[in-house]
């Protein structure tokens, strides 16, 4: 009962000093002793029930039943080649789902929610999974709560709990409250916070009471049902496709049936044909192979620093044609260095060494600390870099920040947020006189101050003197430096919270650079060579905001720039006509994100958005792609994102939407690759049995073609290295099907060419003994020689045909024939598989081969490599736009 105890008691209970948190050595300790913090997670299903799984299909069930019949009818070696086709698939469907799910869930790992406490006296991020009771958890909003807390302390503090009280509202939090009341709900608990609850306002620190699932979410853990994995739009569109091209098969087949019942056929061998030309010809292993590669695809992008948190964002990332970016972090280098300080209507520049500091920066400084929740202790920070950047120019004027820190006591805050652009705090030194201090946007401070400090003199703050402080800041914005004023004042110990913001006294300003990042540069033209626009959009002045872009590259003009005001002046109407034309958007608010996404969502582009903050979140949810910053972003906008850089650089994205291309490029080559194959064997099908020729392909053989030319290659184009000019291509429509860009008719005339010429193999087979498929009596050896000769160019024909579909646009001699060592693998597997069935006597039987004579194998070599050179040759007239 935490929550009945005092502060003081909870600690001394819980063995921790509040000062400097438990050793390492003790959370060490705790660990091995309360295990990891973390839910118990739904049991993983074993090797053999996945495997059990695979075989769980209508169309196993149907191979089961030829298995049954050709049993019983004496054939059974047939019977046996049918169940190690069987058992073949299904393993290469258990290492598929396998792969596919371990890269899952190390992305899980990488992205799991950190932790802010104190150990060894130092403030430092941990993972979550990483706490034990007893650790000191400090709070701020946009926070997670990584386990169940007794609160410490509290300024403001507000959490929305409703995923575990279904209470909408946020309840305020008070940490010295004590409720004596052992019956005391959850939701009247003020002095407590919860796992998996959210901090919305405020800042606070906890002391660990409970991990895992000994925490309140841990007790109903076991209620909650776990949700189904959403497959993305790809996979049920192939779902799709893959269900239509399943009917067809099946009409086809049954209707292949029915004509050999009347032309007097065995209806014994006829079924199996059937049945086996049905599993052939569907392409069952469609979602299966788009899994893979999206999975494989987007573990490569987490190497890359881009965690993908919902899979449908892989396929979206190559549509993008906007990508609208923060630009402190993601375009600079986050490494904020206060350069310039204006007090006392002076400038004094940091970067001259032999400056001394005049008693104005030091009381700047001073208060500009107070005002800082950041730490830095021994080259070690946490916290917003911009107040880090404050902790580092206190280090460099002299100032001891330890001593600071306790001749002043925190008594309560207003914490930053977007709408007043500003924080305060109320202070008390040892003299028990108390302080507000405000810093923020200068805008923001003209305010709420009256008057303004100028060499340790308060006097007035005029229009004439709010002017010389704008053009202060102008000067500052114009260097490219992002400017923080400072403003304070005493006041009584009664004095209402309602005044704390009022009749400030205006102290100074500081300017900080923040360089941009070497690599943003060259990134941003790569984007726009894709067809890619960059949108920068900040909360500095427009002047600052223009300089850095013009740096960039990202506008060229001053009337590429908006700021959110202008957005405000403007109606729906006139942004929309608008919006495609601004480059920059210049101190805006989360709302105006919202609104510049939706704007220009609605004028048909597709945008990527970035974000750090709890007000970003809305604007990352509107956008087609959300991305979150892993380093500055609070846990609800990660939580709202589809992608996380745990870098926060801008040329992440950039890499992000080429890796995307290509994973979706991969795919689409499996696609079109299988589609092919599936044609070809049908082609070679139906005709001939219509035309009344005996089978060209028996089941077995059929199911062989189905396991070998069929999956291996499949997979190997999925996992094929990235199209290094796919970054000089347009954005691909969010409508654009696979089928689009001459790619239909690859796949048409690609499966038509295949069925063609595997029927030719079969007429040859009979003619090269001077018989005629559509004559009666065949011999058998004459048969087994046409189908050897089918079975083997429709196989070299499939393999050779991967190999070409490595580019839809560039010729294979442009390609590294050989860079995709899957694909080798499976070409070469696939060839030796074929060889090891037609010379082993045993396997050439079972399949009921024969060896071709020296113009047969001249025929399988020639045939085989012609749907490739088609290939080429229709690349190089047709896809070279």
């Amino acid at each position: 009962m935490w929550f009945s105890k005092p502060v003081p008691d909870v600690l001394q209970e819980m063995k921790v000093n509040a000062d400097t948190g438990l050793s390492s050595a003790e959370a060490e300790k705790r660990t091995k002793q309360y295990g990891s913090n973390e839910l118990l997670a739904k049991k993983k299903r074993t090797v053999l029930q996945v495997f059990a799984a695979q075989l769980n299909d209508w169309l196993i069930y149907v191979l089961f039943a030829a298995v049954f019949i050709t049993f019983l009818m004496g054939e059974y070696i047939d019977a046996a080649i049918i169940v190690v086709v069987i058992i073949l698939n299904a393993v290469i469907g258990v290492f598929q789902e396998i792969k596919a799910g371990n890269a899952i869930e190390a992305l899980m790992k990488i992205s799991s929610p950190k932790a802010l406490v104190k150990r060894d006296g130092f403030t430092r991020e941990v993972d979550s999974a990483d706490l034990v009771p007893g650790d000191l958890v400090f709070l701020e909003a946009g926070r997670i709560i990584p386990a169940d807390l007794r609160l410490t302390e509290t300024a403001n503090l507000q959490i929305d709990e409703s995923a575990l009280t279904g209470e909408s509202v946020p309840e305020t939090k008070e940490a010295h409250t004590v409720f004596t009341d052992p019956k005391t709900p959850i939701g009247d608990r003020t002095n407590m916070a919860f796992m998996s609850s959210l901090v919305t306002f405020g800042r606070g620190a906890g002391v660990v009471t409970a991990i895992g699932m000994q925490t309140e979410l841990g007790h109903i853990a076991h209620l909650i049902e776990p949700g189904k994995g959403r497959k993305t739009p790809m996979e049920l569109r192939l779902n799709e496709l893959g269900k239509l091209l399943g009917k067809s098969a099946a009409g086809i087949c049954i209707f292949i049936f029915v004509i050999s019942y009347f032309q007097g056929r065995d209806p014994a061998e006829m079924f199996l044909t059937a049945v086996s030309l049905a599993v052939a010809s569907i392409p069952e292993g469609l979602a299966a192979i788009v899994a893979v590669v999206l999975s494989v695809g987007v573990t490569a992008m987490s190497k890359k620093n881009a965690i993908i948190r919902r899979l449908p964002a892989v396929e979206t990332l190559g549509s993008v044609n906007v990508i609208c970016s923060d630009k402190t972090g993601t375009l600079t280098q986050n490494k904020m260095t206060v350069t310039q300080v204006f007090a006392s209507a002076c400038f004094t520049d940091l970067e001259d060494e032999k400056q001394e500091f005049a008693e104005a920066v030091r009381f700047l400084t001073t208060g500009m600390i107070l005002c800082s929740d950041a730490t830095l202790e021994n080259g070690e920070q946490t916290g917003d870099p911009t107040e880090v950047a404050l902790l580092m120019l206190a280090d460099e004027i002299g100032l001891n920040r330890t001593e600071i820190a306790s001749s002043y006591k925190r008594i309560s805050e207003k914490a930053f947020d977007s709408d007043r652009k500003r924080m305060s705090v109320l202070v008390a030194d040892e003299n028990q006189q108390h302080f507000v201090f405000a810093k923020g946007a200068l805008a923001s401070l003209f305010e709420i101050s009256t008057k303004f400090l100028i060499d340790g003199e308060i006097l007035p703050l005029t229009d004439e003197e709010k002017k010389k402080f704008s053009a202060a800041a102008k000067e500052m914005s114009d260097h490219s430096l992002r400017t923080l004023a400072l403003a304070y004042k005493p006041v009584t110990t009664d004095s209402s919270p309602e005044n704390l913001e009022t009749d400030l006294i205006l102290v100074g300003m500081v300017g900080m650079s923040d360089p941009a990042r070497a690599e943003v540069k060259p990134s941003i033209q790569q984007a726009k060579e894709a067809g890619i626009r960059t949108v920068m959009i900040t909360g500095d002045h427009k002047n600052t905001a223009f300089s850095i872009a013009r740096d960039l590259d990202i506008a060229q003009d001053f009337s590429e720039v908006l700021t959110g005001s202008e957005i405000d002046a403007l109606t729906e109407e006139e942004f929309l006509e608008k919006v495609n034309y601004i480059n920059v958007f210049a101190r805006v608010s989360p709302q105006h994100k919202v609104k510049i996404v939706r704007t220009l969502k609605a004028k048909g582009n597709v945008v990527s958005m970035t974000g750090d903050g709890v007000n970003d979140a809305p604007s990352l949810t509107a956008a087609d792609i959300g991305v979150a910053m892993g380093i500055t972003g609070t846990d609800v906008a990660k939580g709202a994102a589809d992608m996380i850089l745990t870098d926060d650089d801008f040329s992440t994205i950039v890499k992000a939407i080429e890796e995307g291309r290509n994973i979706y490029g991969n795919i689409k080559k499996s696609v079109i690759f299988l589609l092919t194959c599936n044609l070809g064997e049908v082609l070679a099908m139906v005709p001939a049995l219509l035309m009344g020729w005996s089978s060209p392909l028996i089941a077995t053989q059929l199911l062989w073609i189905n396991l070998i030319t069929d999956s291996l290659p499949a997979i190997a184009l999925g996992m094929d290295k990235g199209d290094k000019e796919v970054m000089k291509e347009a954005p691909r429509s969010l409508q654009e099907s696979f089928f689009s860009r001459g790619a239909g008719l690859m796949t048409v005339s690609g499966g038509l060419f295949i069925g063609f010429i595997t029927t030719f193999a079969f007429w040859y087979g009979h003619y090269e003994f001077g018989w005629s498929p559509f004559g009666t009596n065949v011999p058998e050896e004459v048969l087994g020689n046409a189908r050897t000769l089918a079975f083997m160019v429709l196989i070299a024909a499939q393999l050779w045909f991967s190999l070409g579909l490595r580019s839809f646009r560039k010729p294979l001699y442009k390609t590294a024939v050989f860079s995709n060592r899957y694909l080798t693998g499976a070409i070469i597997l696939g060839f030796a598989l074929q060889l090891m069935v037609l010379l082993i006597p045993v396997m050439r039987e079972a399949f009921r081969l024969q060896l071709p004579d020296l113009k047969g194998w001249m025929i399988i070599v020639v045939l085989g490599l012609l749907p490739l050179v088609m290939l080429e040759i229709y690349k190089t007239l047709f896809m070279k736009k």
